[in-house]
């Protein structure tokens, strides 16, 4: 039966290179998958999916405005039979679209393997990843560390000087430089500016 799965966690956890196996596990059985991606992140250029140990792959760009289910419909139509659909930065997606997703495993009886952040750089759930949450039949923490050792599963954004943001829009795209997972109980310190993140103190990708 086919399922719509969650993948969540902080920053640098291995999302996108759990994404990328999971495709190539289907590829391997000579199974096709379709990739769905947000047209926001243009990281590794329009299009391309591509984890921070070097994998990647051409995804189809989604916008807000699109229609998720009939994109699976159409590929279908047009490339044939579909085993299974991943959605990479998940998170960005609108309430209606995690739905749509809802609808390509019901209806068409696909799995859907979603990967995304669970909460923003102050703490809040982001409008795709709080509909998945709560329709999801399967999620899945995907964990990383904070450099102090503890599970990390907040996300700070940072400026030049390693202090946090706490204002500003929920949506700016960055990596490594903007972007520092950390446990809560650090999360607190560093809205609070009691501390600032070193550059060194980054989590590693760990996959």
């Amino acid at each position: 039966m086919a399922k719509l799965y969650f993948y969540y966690s902080a920053m640098n956890a291995g999302k996108t290179t759990t994404l990328l196996q999971s495709a190539h596990n289907y590829h391997e059985r000579g199974m096709r998958t379709l990739i769905l991606t947000p047209r926001l992140d243009t990281r590794a250029g329009e299009g391309i999916v591509a984890s921070r140990i070097g994998l990647q792959a051409k995804g189809v760009v989604f916008g807000r405005d699109d229609d998720l289910e009939r994109l699976a419909r159409e590929d279908i139509a047009t490339r044939g039979p579909l085993h299974c659909v991943l959605v990479d930065e998940a998170q960005f997606l609108s309430k209606a679209q995690a739905w749509q997703l809802t609808g390509i495993v019901d209806a068409l009886g696909i799995p859907v393997l979603a990967y995304g952040l669970r909460t923003d750089f102050r703490g809040e759930l982001f409008e795709g990843s709080q509909a998945l949450l709560g329709w999801a039949d399967n999620l899945v923490e995907i964990k990383t560390i904070c450099h102090t050792g503890r599970k990390a599963t907040m996300v700070v954004r940072v400026d030049d000087q390693g202090r946090a943001v706490t204002d500003g829009p929920q949506v700016e795209i960055g990596g490594n430089d903007r972007y520092v997972s950390v446990s809560r109980g650090e999360f607190k310190k560093i809205m609070a500016g009691e501390g600032a993140i070193e550059p060194m103190q980054a989590p590693l990708p760990l996959g």
